[in-house]
Parts: structure tokens; sequence; C-alpha cells
């Protein structure tokens, strides 16, 4: 009996083939059925993972409550309730849509009932109370990275905050690496430059307009603001906040997005990510294989073989739980997307792909 879910393809595809771009596949949703359900299973293979681990954040609690709210995110920005369609940097768009998700469903005292999670004040009720805007010291990173192109916001995304290689957001552009490595560092130029633009914009007198590229440039050199430039920074808070953001580019730029982005969470987002916690596991199993610091009893202690075949096991498990999790809300989105019978004018933007990602400004979805 043949499947009723498409195979899970190879995802990075093989040397010297391009894979199918987020924005093409998001395009294919309002095509002929077989090719939908094969672009809800890549979509899903890609970001449904981060989209769950994300709700586990706003939620402060797991399965199965976690699952309804990436699926509902997923809805949102795939099932054409935002009123455009999803394209360019995919990831933040369901992180947002889990966010916002979660805030409305804690506003809601039935759905509380159903899921009492929703009370607590380190996940929904928390989430609630927050400011749903974009802390003043975020405002102008928010405005330089909702003019980005939707391929910068992919490259920086997922490179600065996932951690990940080039390689990943290169698929999810359809770019082999070496391009996207090239586009990499100038969407950080972009970034850099949209930051500046922003304060300048944004200044509220025109001092602060002529401490503009100033501001910038000890930065960029590494050495101490002038004596001038210390001056007005002591005095004038929205050129502190843009210092303060400029100065993350060379090392915070993670922390500056996720903020950014996400606000809420954020930086339990990030110690969520896989990559960075392999990264941060590979560095540990360096020092660990060096003899440890010496105890007061003078002997070394190593990690015993046994502990990490254990460690190894629990992963695995991890792993197999989290696919099967992914199946079965495979199953239900694609139950959604399909029973949603999109038709007339939706339809055909989404087969044409209306928009291309670097002309589309990123939608926050609050």
């Amino acid at each position: 009996m043949q499947s009723p879910h498409p195979p899970r393809p190879p995802y990075p595809p093989g040397p010297g083939a391009l894979p199918e771009s987020d924005p093409d596949l998001v395009a294919l949703l309002g095509g002929p059925h077989a090719r939908r359900h094969h672009a809800v299973a890549l979509l899903l293979d890609r970001h449904w993972r981060a989209t769950r681990d994300y709700a586990v954040v706003c939620l402060a609690a797991a399965d199965p409550s976690a699952r309804l709210v990436a699926t509902a995110a997923f809805h949102q920005v795939l099932g054409g309730t935002t009123g455009g369609p999803a394209v360019g940097a995919l990831r933040p768009q369901l992180l947002a849509a889990v966010r916002e998700t979660v805030r409305a469903w804690a506003a809601d005292e039935s759905a509380c009932v159903v899921m009492p999670e929703l009370r607590k004040p380190t996940g929904g009720r928390g989430l609630r109370a927050a400011m749903p805007a974009t802390p003043e010291r975020r405002q102008l990173a928010e405005r330089a990275f909702r003019a980005l192109p939707g391929a910068s916001q992919c490259l920086l995304w997922h490179s600065e905050v996932e951690a990940e290689p080039i390689t990943i957001p290169a698929g999810l552009l359809g770019l082999d690496a070496a391009t996207a490595a090239t586009a990499l560092e100038q969407a950080r130029e972009q970034f850099r430059a949209g930051c500046l633009r922003a304060h300048r914009e944004l200044a509220p007198t025109g001092e602060c307009r002529f401490h503009n590229r100033l501001l910038d440039a000890p930065v960029r050199r590494g050495g101490p603001p002038l004596p001038e430039e210390r001056r007005h920074l002591a005095s004038c808070r929205h050129c502190r906040h843009a210092a303060e953001q400029l100065g993350r580019f060379d090392d915070g730029l993670d922390v500056l997005l996720a903020e950014t982005v996400l606000g809420w969470g954020a930086r339990r987002y990030l110690d969520s990510r896989p990559a960075r916690r392999a990264a941060n596991q590979s560095v540990s199993g360096s020092s660990a294989a060096r003899p440890a610091a010496r105890p007061p009893g003078g002997r070394h202690h190593t990690v015993p073989e046994s502990g990490r075949r254990t460690k190894v096991a629990a992963s695995r498990r991890r792993t197999a739980l989290a696919v099967g999790a992914g199946l079965a809300s495979l199953a239900l989105l694609a139950t959604v997307l399909v029973a949603e019978g999109r038709s007339g004018e939706a339809s055909g933007s989404r087969a044409t792909g209306r928009g291309h990602p670097n002309q589309v400004a990123f939608p926050w979805g609050r």
C-alpha cells in the first residue's frame, strides 16, 4: 500500500544539485494537488523543528500543545490567512506567527481551559502581558531588517541565529554555496547600512544626524569613540541605542537579530538551536579529552564511556520523537491546506509566485 505521505527528500541535496527554493515551494501551494503535497512536505521538513522549538519556548511547555501552536503558525503563514503570498525568509515569519498565536490564545479564556499552560507566567500569560511592540533599543535594527530583500533576511537569519553552515540558507534560496557566501557578506553590509539609515531617518535632532557616520567609525576601527562623540552619547538615548546595535555586528549579531525579530524568548530560542548546541558540545568534547583541572584530592576525572553512550542513545530517542511529531503534523497540515481549497485570485497569486523575494519587505505578523 502506498504511503499517504510524500517521501522526505534528502536535504541538503547532493553535490552539483540545487534544491527547490522556499519561494518556489510556496508558489506550488496554489498548484495541482500532488505538487502542493510535495511543497508542504519539503517546507515542513525544513522548518517544522524550529517552529515547534519556539512554540515550546513561548508556551514554556512541550508537546502536544507546542505541536498545535506550530501547526497553526504554518497554516497562518502558508495557508493564505495573512492576506498575501509567504515569500522571502520563511523561518522568521513562522516564528513570529508562533509568538502571535500564543499571545492570541492566551487572551482567550476558552483556549486557556483547554491548554492550561497558556496561563504560565513564563509562557502564554507572560507573553500576553509583554509589550507587543519592538523595544526602543531594537527599533533601528527592526527597521533595517524589514527593508532587506528576502534573500538577505534568509542568509542572515540562518547563518547568524540558527548558526547553520552556508549550505543550508543556500539550499533554501536555491543557490550554490559560493554564491550564497558572497551574498551573505553583502547582506551584513546591507543590514549595517540600513541601521545607519534608520538612525538618520529617525534622528530626533539635527545634532543626531550630524553624528550619524561618526557612530559607526569607532566600531569599525575598533577604538573608543571620539571625545565629542562621547559627550553626545552621554546625553542622547537615540544615539546610544544606535551605537549599541552597531557594536553587535562584530560580536553578537545573532543576539541582535533574535531580539529584533522575536523579542520574547530570544535567548532561549538561540540556546535551542541544534547547530549551536552541536558546536558547544564539540568544544566541550575537545576540552573533555584533555585532563580536567586537578581537584583537591589530586586525581583527574574524565567522563566515562558509558555516560557518553547514554547521551548518544538519549539524543537518538529525541530525534526519533521529533521525526514522529513532524510526520504527524505533516498529515494535519496537508489536510488543512488541501481542505482550504484555494481558488480565484489567491490561487493565482501563489501559482505565479507573485513578487520576488528580493522585492518583498519582511511581514512581521504583528
